[in-house]
């Protein structure tokens, strides 16, 4: 699949943070031409937030893990080349607290071998809280995006994740396209708290009919948009549901926290369809 001159990925990745740095979902699945997004690194490294960091409520998770990562050096220097060599595509997802981050980012990735793609967070829960750059706007998440792309090689794909807002999504959407992305990415966490009241993210089952809907608004009023969608995806019907409605592509994140081998089975089941698809095309 392509757009805007750059290839997408699919038609299953799996979602920033929820595939450890590699080694831990390797023994779950075949890392080999496998989609992966890294967790959101940022320029310096970030510790986290304080314990307890992630909480089960009924149909999924509340987590507030601040965005714990090594910072871009150590990322470059191990976790990189370490997915490179077992064969993943590697998405790096990137998070700042300034647009000159977010560029300062895209422009050292940029010369890093073994990097398919960039990922932009610019939809998390609790921006304040996580010290990031605030798109409470779209015109601040294309601003974003603009920034990235000027930095970034025009023909490797720029993701745009943003959360499923219903009430700004297609804005949202049509925004960051215009601005230079290749893709939307919809399915951030929605924001929860935990159970001390502590700002964090909901992600898993709960979510899914929302993501759904937003996926299905954008897909229907930006039909030239490609979108990648993702929230509470656990099957292979629940992936499909997110294709029938337009997706060109589908992430899978919370679910492997439960069972790992969810992405290897539910991509090892759409890559035929996908296959019938090319032959007929």
């Amino acid at each position: 699949m392509s757009a805007a001159g750059a290839s997408l990925p699919g038609p299953v990745m799996v979602a920033s943070g929820c595939g450890g740095t590699g080694p831990e979902l390797a023994a779950y699945a075949d890392l080999v031409g496998l989609d992966f997004v890294t967790r959101s690194i940022t320029l310096d490294p970030r510790s986290g937030g304080p314990s307890p960091r992630i909480v089960e409520t009924p149909s999924g998770l509340v987590n507030a893990i601040g965005l714990q990562n090594p910072g871009l050096e150590h990322f470059l220097a191990t976790e990189l080349p370490w997915l490179v060599r077992a064969g993943a595509r590697v998405y790096v997802s990137i998070a700042g607290s300034t647009m000159g981050e977010y560029a300062d980012l895209a422009r050292r990735l940029s010369r890093a071998p073994g990097v398919a793609g960039i990922e932009i967070n610019i939809g998390a829960p609790d921006q304040a809280g996580e010290d990031l750059f605030d798109v409470r706007e779209p015109y601040h998440a294309a601003s974003v995006v603009a920034a990235v792309r000027r930095e970034f090689p025009g023909d490797l794909p720029v993701l745009a994740k943003l959360r499923p807002d219903l009430s700004r999504i297609v804005e949202g959407a049509r925004g960051v396209v215009d601005a230079g992305a290749t893709a939307v990415v919809i399915g951030n966490a929605v924001p929860a708290a935990m159970p001390d009241g502590r700002p964090g993210g909901l992600t898993g089952p709960a979510i899914g009919p929302i993501a759904l809907r937003c996926v299905a608004a954008v897909t229907r009023e930006c039909p030239d948009v490609a979108v990648i969608g993702g929230g509470g995806i656990t099957t292979v019907g629940d992936a499909r549901r997110f294709l029938d409605v337009g997706a060109r592509a589908v992430q899978i994140g919370t679910a492997l926290l439960h069972d790992p081998t969810t992405v290897a089975r539910v991509r090892a089941a759409l890559l035929p369809d996908t296959t019938r698809e090319e032959d007929s095309a």
